[in-house]
């Protein structure tokens, strides 16, 4: 009986811990950051292609160039027509993340 009990408190000990870990990797939130970037790429699904989900006009698509650290970072994110057409090659922008995805995008004066 008294192992039972042993071995019962154990496994509660292991599942317990196992639950705290798991928790913690799955908080992936990484806030809001707002990263100065140039456009370095623009590209354009057709309708009809891969990931496009609108099948009448395709895909915008801008490949944003950001300093994070030491580090330079490459972002490709969906934007709307009006954006593509807005922000060509070599603009300078500031993006708003939150938890990642694109909220806004923001020319620097000067570009």
């Amino acid at each position: 009986m008294r192992r039972r009990r042993i071995i019962a408190m154990f496994t509660l000990l292991v599942l317990a811990a196992v639950a705290c870990t798991s928790t913690k990797t799955k908080d992936s939130s990484l806030g809001v950051r707002v990263l100065e970037a140039v456009v370095v790429e623009r590209e354009f699904e057709a309708p009809g292609t891969g990931g496009t989900s609108d099948r009448s006009s395709g895909s915008w698509y801008l490949v944003f160039e950001a300093r994070e650290g030491e580090a330079t970072a490459h972002y490709r994110y969906q934007v709307t027509r009006q954006q593509y057409f807005r922000f060509p090659e070599g603009t300078r922008v500031q993006l708003v993340l939150a938890d990642n995805l694109l909220r806004e995008i923001r020319p620097l004066p000067g570009s």
